[in-house]
């Protein structure tokens, strides 16, 4: 699973990267994590707002930040919005 947490650093962002960090660990599964904070790539997926989550180039979500247990079932959900 390629996951990629889009934002420029900020505090959500950041946030975002450690809990996607945890869900994955807690999940034991086997993950590649990205931080991509590249105006240009962040805007090639559509997204307006940061932070913003990408699963195996499905844009999942963008504009906030999931609890772990969110992001658990988001990463169980193949990407899916919930």
């Amino acid at each position: 699973m390629d996951i990629l947490v889009l934002g420029p650093g900020c505090m959500n962002c950041t946030t975002l990267e450690k809990r996607v960090h945890t869900a994955v660990k807690e999940m034991g599964i086997d993950a590649e994590i990205y931080k991509i904070s590249d105006y240009a790539k962040i805007a090639e997926y559509g997204v307006m707002k940061t932070p913003a989550l990408v699963i195996d180039e499905k844009l999942v979500f963008y504009g906030k930040v999931p609890t772990v247990n969110e992001l658990k079932e988001y990463m169980i959900n193949g990407g899916k919005e919930l």
